[in-house]
């Protein structure tokens, strides 16, 4: 691998963060920059309107438009970002991602809260030294929390609240953030924390932890607090936050009104009216999963992004382990009672297909759009277990709402709909119910359903008899699919027959089909064996 320089940009609640990473062939990286900006997202946002509002959207997209022109002076050539909580809840999330492709030039990808959670815990588990014990680690976004269970490894659980220091803002100081919390509201909001955290708290105590770790700006700015602000008897070892600390900096801070609270020694001004809902929301974690103390960690969602893309460079894999995108498509398989040498027999035909049809320039797909065509071929038939009539309409159900791990949303959707195009013609858009597919998924969506169309005809019999196959340009007009066969592939022949209409309305080049039954294909240039 070539030297590269990639810019990670996480768009959050209330702040966007900007990490940039310069990755050597070797795997060896060297971070470049890393950048915060408080934009407030999620300000007015998580109410019945559910909207993103029209000056933190302008902010933010200002923001991400600066941050990009930032990674590219420094040599970026990769952009991945993503959004979360205030993005993936808010009802004009379209136009909130149309103006970040438009006027800040990135291709932003909202997440779901437990794919949030797994990211944060890669980035904040590579970060800290478990030495094998098992952590629950929490992260107190502006509009979610994110919890986490794992020892360095695999996470054993993983969840996302609704719950955050803005939307807790939003709910209780609306209209008096400038005053003191009362007593009387610290109890409500207490009483409301409580209400929406018990089945978590309830599922994660199934999973017996060691320690808790915390991460986020709030957790952060709690423990800058600490040494400045609490007595000596309370003061502990640097990097930790103890449940005691955290009263006395809730008892502190709640008289104060916001400008005071702003002067306080260590306060970061930006998230003084969000510290005390954030403190209470941490408070009622720790007192709720038996936590005396926390490790306060720097890491958080870029590191787990960073984390992620790393692991899916192949020649930096570790042999025997598998990526969470692996993991999770196989477990969804596997629970639906897959026949897993048929899917894997038709991944392996879809990737060669997919590989000669670049190679013969039907296509200009990447590495990407590979990776999704090899995982929708491994569950183009998760729907059998529902029922084999209509299978491919069941398929498509499971893969949307699976909560696939490693996966964003658009991703999902993408997969979703090719695994629905296995069996029938591709209908187009009016088949899917995601509105944020753009006309360049849905190109992608045809190219790769037909891809996977065509394996699945070249295994009709579920006996492996096709084993090697290419695409020869014959002519201007004309492309010739030549695949190696065992004796009696009639009924493939016949199934990879019925696709020639839609390889040429698709690639406008007609199909021939040329099997060579019982002989090897020769290698190009040599002479084929008759």
């Amino acid at each position: 691998m070539e030297t590269r320089t990639v810019a990670f940009i996480d768009i959050g609640t209330s702040s966007i963060r900007l990490l940039v990473v310069r990755i050597e062939g070797n795997g060896s990286y060297t971070i470049r920059s890393r950048q915060k900006e408080t934009v407030r997202l999620g300000d007015g946002e998580f109410d019945e309107a559910a909207s993103i509002q029209p000056e933190p959207m302008e902010k933010a997209v200002q923001v991400a438009r600066r941050f990009r022109d930032m990674a590219a002076a420094f040599g970026a050539t990769e952009f991945i970002a993503v959004a979360t909580a205030a993005t993936r809840e808010a009802k004009n999330r379209s136009l909130f991602l149309k103006r970040l492709r438009d006027e800040a030039l990135l291709d932003v990808h909202p997440v779901s809260g437990r794919e949030e959670a797994r990211l944060i815990y890669l980035g904040v588990s590579q970060g800290i030294n478990l030495d094998g014990k098992s952590g629950i680690f929490i992260d107190i976004g502006g509009g979610s929390t994110e919890i986490a269970i794992g020892d360095g490894g695999d996470p054993v659980f993983l969840d996302s609240l609704k719950l955050g220091g803005i939307r807790l803002m939003n709910n209780f100081m609306d209209g008096r953030r400038e005053e003191p919390v009362s007593r009387k509201m610290y109890r409500e909001m207490k009483a409301y924390i409580g209400n929406l955290m018990v089945r978590t708290i309830q599922s994660a105590k199934r999973h017996p932890v060691e320690l808790g770790v915390g991460s986020s700006g709030t957790i952060e700015n709690l423990g800058e607090l600490v040494p400045r602000n609490i007595s000596r008897e309370l003061q502990g070892r640097p990097g930790i936050l103890s449940l005691a600390q955290l009263r006395a900096l809730i008892d502190l801070l709640s008289p104060m009104t916001l400008n005071e609270r702003r002067e306080v020694p260590g306060m970061n001004p930006d998230r003084a009216d969000i510290i005390i809902p954030g403190s209470i929301l941490l408070e009622s974690f720790m007192e709720r999963l038996d936590l005396e103390e926390i490790r306060i960690s720097p890491h958080g969602l870029q590191d787990g992004l960073l984390a992620d893309y790393l692991f899916r460079l192949s020649h930096l894999r570790d042999l025997h382990e598998m990526g969470p995108r692996e993991r999770s498509v196989l477990r969804l398989a596997r629970s639906c009672g897959v026949d897993e040498n048929h899917a894997r027999a038709i991944s392996t035909l879809a990737l060669q297909l997919f590989d000669e049809s670049g190679k013969a320039g039907l296509h200009n797909l990447g590495s990407g759009e590979r990776d999704l065509l090899e995982k929708s071929a491994l569950l183009h038939d998760v729907g059998k277990f529902i029922s084999y009539a209509n299978h491919h309409e069941h398929s498509y159900y499971v893969v949307r709402n699976a909560d696939l791990l490693g996966f964003d949303d658009r991703e999902i959707a993408i997969m979703a709909n090719i695994v629905r195009s296995h069996r029938k013609k591709f209908l187009g858009k009016q088949m899917a119910d995601c509105q944020d597919l753009d006309g360049g998924a849905w190109k992608v969506i045809r190219i790769l359903s037909l891809l996977l169309r065509i394996a699945e005809s070249l295994d009709r019999s579920h006996a492996g008899l096709v084993r090697q196959l290419r695409f020869l340009p014959d002519g201007e007009h004309t492309i010739v699919l030549e695949f190696e066969a065992a004796e009696g592939c009639e009924l493939e022949i016949w199934a990879v027959e019925r696709h020639k209409k839609a390889f040429s309305s698709l690639f406008n080049r007609d199909l021939e089909i040329r099997p060579r039954c019982g002989t090897a294909i020769a290698a190009p240039g040599d002479s084929p064996e008759g």
